[in-house]
């Protein structure tokens, strides 16, 4: 099935599942409020049940959104459609039951009066619908795939080598595809080809183009273009190792699209809009903090409050990056003198019990206070919450390594899996590196906010700072 099908039916399953967890709380409050009419006085095992007005259509509203959210994050939608039975119970009794306590949160953070009893009945309704769903989804499919008239009849065109490989593929993929037969433009003429369309009665053609000219592949395109059938070009021309490949449009022509970092979609926009505004609340939660620590650190030593480096941003554009001063202020003179005590392999300048660190600023760096400024960084778009730490210019430039270079092809962040990984302990800059790529490759919403919550611990005890 093409990524474009697979989509837009993940988006009909997540609306057809919103509905049905949102129809499951209705049915939970029905049942509890008209159990509750019938048994009168006997009724005082349970909580008092009122109608479905405002604190029930609250939470209404917020069960279409939670649920959704839930069920991305469990990889519900991600899973092929013949998933074993028992991965889809698993799934979805999981997601069924964070939907849950997620709307006992909403009750109480709201101060709603909504019964407890009636959102955990829901949770167990939510399951038996949206898993009886799923049950009439895999044998309507199957219905469809036996009969032959819902099938899609291709034929295979390309070098022997290709066509055998794409139908090994096919077959492994429960699809409603008809494979007629296998044929090499190289072999026979267009003539031909238009003459094979006509008398298989050909739906779509398959063509793998990577050991075909080009002059033969388009006119197999425009003969199948003129017979109104369906061609697809598998655009595997180039051998790549981690780039994921998209197609899309550049100045009305299609182009194929080679990328190896996460791309702008609609996850990536929350992330930057969730940095702007989680950096403003920040900084303004622990302004007086920092007016404190400001003033402490001027009172302290000689020199200026803030430090002011220029580091790598995304791609490895400098700017300007802001930390409470630590050390003294010739500290980047003395680091030459101090080369001999690096402790950190690779480009990256780390020494324990740095003696240019002042007595301050020995204990903001140990609770990572002097990294806060960096919210304005973030504010300003430079950097983000989460990503890879910013190196300065002068070591990013003695990279040994061009695939280290990748780290950059994200914003830098205020905290990384390095950070929450025991940061003294990681001294292999090429472990630093695979942590910071093992983000990269693993992007998601999600692995953002559990690192944001590991980091916590990593703040509040100092853990593995310096």
């Amino acid at each position: 099935m093409l990524n474009r099908n697979i989509k837009l039916w993940a988006q009909i399953q997540q609306w057809v599942d919103a509905s049905l967890f949102a129809i499951s709380l209705w049915l939970a409050h029905w049942l509890r409020y008209h159990n509750q009419l019938r048994l009168g006085d006997f009724n005082i095992l349970t909580d008092q049940i009122g109608p479905f007005e405002a604190d029930y259509f609250l939470l209404f509203i917020s069960v279409i959104p939670i649920s959704l959210m839930v069920l991305g994050m469990q990889g519900f939608y991600k899973r092929p459609i013949f998933t074993s039975r028992i991965e889809v119970i698993w799934q979805l009794a999981r997601s069924c039951a964070i939907t849950a306590v997620g709307l006992i949160l909403v009750n109480y953070m709201l101060r709603l009066t909504a019964a407890r009893g009636v959102i955990i009945l829901f949770g167990f309704i939510a399951f038996i619908l949206v898993y009886g769903k799923e049950e009439l989804v895999r044998w309507a499919y199957w219905k469809k795939v036996s009969l032959s008239q819902f099938q899609k009849r291709v034929i295979l065109v390309g070098i022997p080598e290709d066509t055998t490989r794409l139908r090994k593929e096919m077959i492994l993929m429960p699809e409603d595809f008809e494979i007629i037969g296998e044929y090499d433009l190289n072999e026979i003429s267009i003539e031909q080809f238009v003459a094979i369309l006509h008398e298989y009665s050909v739906n779509g053609v398959i063509l793998s183009a990577k050991h075909t000219y080009f002059g033969r592949v388009e006119k197999a395109i425009q003969a199948c273009e003129l017979e109104g059938i369906e061609a697809w070009l598998v655009a595997d021309f180039f051998k790549t190792q981690i780039s994921q490949t998209s197609l899309d449009e550049f100045c009305g022509r299609p182009v194929m699209v080679f990328r190896s970092t996460p791309g702008f979609t609609w996850s990536a926009l929350f992330k930057q809009v969730f940095d702007m505004i989680g950096a403003t609340i920040l900084l303004l939660l622990f302004s007086p903090l920092l007016l404190i620590v400001a003033l402490i650190v001027k009172l302290t030593s000689p020199g200026p409050v803030f430090f002011r480096q220029q580091r790598a941003g995304l791609n490895g554009k400098p700017f300007t990056m802001y930390k409470f001063r630590s050390m003294v202020t010739n500290a980047e003179q003395l680091k030459h003198e101090l080369e001999s005590l690096n402790e950190m392999t690779g480009p990256v300048f780390k020494v324990t019990n740095d003696p240019r660190v002042t007595s301050i600023g020995r204990f903001i760096r140990k609770f990572s206070i002097d990294e806060f400024p960096q919210l304005l960084n973030v504010i300003r778009g430079e950097m983000s919450l989460v990503g890879p730490r910013p190196l300065p210019v002068d070591e990013v430039r003695r990279f040994d390594d061009l695939a280290h270079r990748r780290r950059l092809s994200v914003r830098p962040g205020l905290t990384c899996l390095w950070q929450v990984s025991g940061r003294s302990d990681v001294s292999d800059f090429k472990e630093w590196v695979r942590l910071d790529l093992q983000y990269i490759d693993n992007w998601s919403l999600w692995l953002d906010f559990k690192i944001l919550w590991l980091t916590i611990p990593v703040v509040l005890f100092g853990k593995g700072a310096r």
